[in-house]
């Protein structure tokens, strides 16, 4: 089954409500709208009601099941709640004030929309940087318990080869226990698209064939991965051809379980991962999907500012299924 017909199956009859504070972009309201027409959940659009409306009809978009909300005149009641609730959720970081003027940034006031569970999700970044998106998630939503860090990954799709490349799009460098917390979330990821994940540490070394402290962290990351979770196909260090060639992996990692036929790919570092995804994406012809953010307590996407509406579409299933 391609994977998005699985995340549609998944969500059928589940109702999930999620929030997209850029609703009066065409690309999001768009989205939203097949969304709602195809009955895999409610979408919300933050945005002036009026001109949302019209802008849709100037582009024959029906949005009907589609939900518009307008923090301008959002009830009064509901207002001081949400902004008692922050500021409670500041510690004392910020002051009455400042928390207004937080309020008054789309990206905050849909990500407390999330932590009070008005909505199960969000999904932003057609015209907000990552940073916007990302520091009101860390701010407010937070990462699980026992999480240091969140992460990016890609599922990486051509046919019927499906794979997961991580950490592609948050930190710029990874320690071995981030790097491990890595490896156990992208499994998770994984998971989600129907993919019975065998996890790759990526290296420039195969299994001590090299030395530096480079190596050395991925295979401590490793040992790490195993420990937390020893269920979970994980090995490394490993070399991209080790982990995805079987004649590769014979000869440079024999007896292990992962090695040639590895599908969840951690890279060392974000250069690693940004260039190895985008060199899938424009020489191998594999769609990038994502980032999918990772860690989280609950799920927020950022969309690339480069998306189009099939992109906020398949963006909005992965953080809608993220939620079951």
């Amino acid at each position: 089954m391609d994977v998005f017909e699985h995340l549609k199956s998944q969500l059928s009859s589940q109702d999930k409500r999620i929030v997209f504070p850029e609703g009066e972009d065409e690309r999001i309201f768009g989205a939203a709208a097949r969304l709602a027409h195809d009955g895999l959940l409610t979408p919300i659009l933050l945005g002036n009601e009026a001109k949302i409306k019209a802008a849709a009809k100037q582009d024959g978009i029906d949005l009907t099941g589609v939900e518009i909300m307008d923090p301008q005149t959002y009830p009064a009641a509901d207002y001081q709640a949400m902004h008692a609730a922050l500021l409670e959720r500041r510690h004392g970081k910020n002051t009455p004030e400042q928390v207004d003027a937080m309020l008054k940034d789309v990206s905050y006031f849909a990500t407390m929309l999330v932590y009070m569970g008005k909505v199960d999700g969000m999904v932003s970044g057609a015209i907000h940087s990552t940073g916007d998106t990302v520091r009101p998630a860390l701010q407010i939503v937070k990462t699980k318990p026992g999480i240091k860090r969140i992460s990016g990954a890609f599922l990486m799709q051509k046919g019927d080869q499906r794979y997961i490349f991580a950490d592609c799009a948050i930190n710029i460098e990874l320690d071995a226990p981030t790097m491990a917390e890595v490896a156990i979330e992208s499994a998770k990821t994984a998971k989600l698209f129907g993919i019975d994940p065998r996890v790759a540490m990526l290296s420039f070394s195969t299994k001590g064939s090299a030395k530096g402290e480079m190596v050395t962290k991925v295979a401590e990351a490793t040992k790490l991965a195993q420990a937390a979770d020893p269920e979970l196909a994980v090995d490394g260090e490993l070399q991209f051809d080790a982990a995805i060639v079987p004649a590769v992996a014979e000869l440079k990692a024999p007896g292990s379980k992962v090695a040639g036929h590895a599908n969840v790919f951690v890279f060392p570092s974000l250069e690693a991962g940004n260039i190895g995804y985008k060199i899938a994406q424009r020489l191998g012809g594999f769609e990038a999907i994502g980032p999918v953010l990772q860690g989280l307590n609950a799920p927020i996407a950022d969309l690339s500012r480069g998306c189009n509406e099939e992109d906020v579409y398949k963006v909005a299933l992965i953080t809608a299924a993220q939620a079951l």
